[in-house]
This record gives C-alpha cells, structure tokens and sequence, in this order.
C-alpha cells in the first residue's frame, strides 16, 4: 500500500509540474488559486514552455511518511528538489548486516544495494540518447550532503564534479578532463536552483555553470530533478496535492495528507493563532526542521514571539495537528528507550515509477522531541522490508 500510495503521488506531481510550465489546466479549474503557484520563489519562468523527455521534473522524490497511533499512514511532506539520505540508507544496511548477519539469515529481508545501480539507470534514460554520459554536481566538501554525493558518485562509477570543472561550450555543456573536453548529458544535480547558473540565477553564485541555463533550455543537457521543481514540493503546495491525485489520475488518493490550515486564508489563520499552543507550525519554504514551532513544546514566550512572526506574515506559514508519531525502540546513553520516527522512501521515475524496498527512517534522538532532523540532532535506523 505504501509502495503503490507513493508512486501514484508522484506521478500525480510530475503531471502537475508539466501541466504548470505548459498548459495550466490545474489552475484554469479552479483547483489551485494562480497566484499560489505563479508568484511562487520557486516557480521558475525560464521553464515556461519547455519540453522535457518523458514529462519527467523529479527524477529522485523522497516521500516523507509517518504513522499516527491509529495506524494509519500520512504524507508528511514531498522532497522534489534535491532529497538526500539515501547514503545513510545503504551504510545503514552494511553495517546492520555486519554486525547482525544472523538476522539476516533468518529474515527474508528484500536487499537494496542495488539502489546506485537503478539509479544510474534512471539518470540514463531521462536522456533521449542510448547512452549519455552522467556526472553529479555537488557544491563541494564544505556543503553538508557532501559524504553522500561522492558515495553516490562512486558507487554508480560516474565522475563527481564542481561548477569550475564544467563548461558551457555551443550551448553543449564540457567537462575538463586530461584528454581533453568531455561532452556531458546528464547532470545529476546537488545544489539549489539559484546557484545553478550565474548568468540566469543568482550572478555571485561560484558554485553553478556559466550558460548552463541556455544549454538545458535547448535541450543538450537533462537536469536531473529538473530546474522549477521547488514549486510542488512548497508547503504551501502540499494540501492541494490529494486534489492533483484526483485531477490529473482520476484515482482517490492511497496515503493521506496530514490536515494543514492556511495561514493566508484569514479564517484558517485565527484558528492557528487560536490554538498555536497544540499546532505544529511550519514556513512554507523551510526544510531540515528549521523555522517552526512545535506547540505543545514550547514555553509561553516563544508562543507569543511565533505568533508575531505569523502576523506579520501569514502567506509563509501552515499548521498542522500535532500527530502522536509512532516510536521504535532505540539505543540511547541509558539503554533502550523508544523514540519518534518517520520514514523516507526513495521514488525513482525513468522508463517506469519504482520505490527502493527499505528507505530512510529518521530518529528523534531527544526523549520526547518530535523533530527528526539530522539537522537537529536526528538519528537513522535501517529500515526493513521483509518479503513474503
């Protein structure tokens, strides 16, 4: 059910990036207001009209899910633009099986070190050519993700460059080798939009590709997620994604939202000041568990200082209930102890939508803390999915 609820996200998401930078259908019927969408940091107007091979946007999606303590399961948000944690998924998996192989010979437990080869094959056909060559793109050593971009680099044995060893030649992009100029197809891509290109985006970036923009607009290259994918994956996108299910599938969604109020809807914002004390708050293009507020955590004081921040700027914030997250004993300084979860799992989009059997399950290492975070002091466990 899992496995089928996020694959029919996705896909639903990938339509409704193609609809948004085409036709607009969505917002033609009413379902999702313009401005919500169009006046949007993330929407992209350089990605208006452009054809992409497959309608693909987000090649590598990480669903962020929880279980509520009735069992049920909800989507507590979509990653499109640059998810990350699947190295930490895999080294989880190697060292479990070292230090525990008997369990693993007791369980039929489905393997997913094969996870760098599919998605070395999804990189390669988001291209149209028989066989592209593929780099990723990371930041460099100082960005956190780091570890995880050359781990992933070398275990799909492609080349792991910066900007400054890439360059835009004929509207072709140009990797600098010690042969020579190598031509690249496929740029497997961690850092943001804005840093992408300096001659399109953000003019100090050192990080992106002078003229990688006009490249990619011509279609010599594929950007893998896709430039503009930040729209869809925006908080204040994320309650219209069950209606985008229905709209574009025609099929009732598998997994649920998480209920989500407004804040740029007046009636839905004096709810939230109503009861911010029992509300999780969230901005709307926050990530790694910055900038909200977990109410039932919080003293008086930052209560009052939170609701200031959403008066002032109610478009940039949601709420949520707090949901009572489902907990899994963990290793902790006075033994085992449980602690809140969630969990990740990776949804690959080519030739065919597929989902890594396991994921990465995120651990709120703090007694009580609902915020699982690496960013904020969160732990990861393997995660198993035990076949019939």
């Amino acid at each position: 059910m899992v496995e089928r609820g996020c694959i029919q996200r996705v896909k639903a998401l990938n339509l409704f990036l193609a609809d948004l930078y085409q036709d607009q259908r969505i917002i033609r019927a009413g379902i999702i207001p313009a401005e919500q969408v169009l006046a949007n940091d993330q929407y992209q107007l350089a990605m208006q009209g452009l054809d992409l091979h497959r309608d693909l946007y987000s090649h590598i999606c990480g669903v962020d899910l929880v279980r509520d303590s009735d069992g049920s399961y909800y989507v507590l948000e979509d990653n499109l633009r640059t998810p990350s944690g699947v190295s930490y998924m895999l080294e989880d998996r190697k060292m479990m099986m070292r230090l525990f192989p008997e369990l693993f010979a007791a369980q039929r437990i489905a393997p997913i070190d094969h996870y760098p080869n599919l998605l070395l094959d999804t990189l390669k056909s988001s291209s149209p050519l028989d066989n592209p060559s593929v780099v990723v793109l990371t930041p460099g050593r100082f960005n956190s993700a780091f570890f995880e971009h050359a781990f992933l680099a070398r275990e799909m044995g492609v080349e792991l460059v910066e900007g400054a060893d890439l360059f835009v030649r004929d509207e072709r992009v140009f990797m600098r080798t010690t042969d020579g100029p190598k031509a690249v197809d496929v740029i497997y891509r961690r850092l943001d939009d804005a840093f992408l290109d300096p001659l399109a985006f953000n003019p100090d970036s050192m990080l992106g590709v002078p003229g990688l923009l006009a490249a990619y607009r011509c279609g010599n290259v594929v950007l893998a997620n896709a430039i503009g994918t930040g729209v869809a994956d925006d908080k204040s996108i994320y309650p219209y994604v069950t209606d985008m299910i229905r709209f574009y599938l025609d099929e009732e969604p598998i997994l649920k939202n998480v209920p989500t109020w407004q804040c740029r809807k007046p009636e839905e914002l004096s709810h939230v000041l109503a009861h911010l004390p029992e509300l999780v708050v969230k901005e709307t293009q926050g990530s790694g568990g910055y900038g909200m507020l977990v109410g039932p955590a919080a003293t008086r004081a930052e209560i009052e200082a939170f609701a200031a921040r959403i008066k002032a700027r109610p478009a940039a914030y949601i709420a949520q209930p707090t949901l009572s997250l489902s907990t899994c004993p963990t290793f902790v300084d006075n033994g085992i102890a449980p602690r809140h979860i969630d969990l990740r799992p990776f949804v690959l989009s080519g030739r065919e939508t597929r989902v890594v059997p396991g994921g990465l399950t995120r651990v709120a290492l703090r007694e009580g803390s609902l915020v699982v975070n690496s960013s904020q002091g969160g732990g990861t466990k393997d995660t198993w999915v035990v076949e019939d």
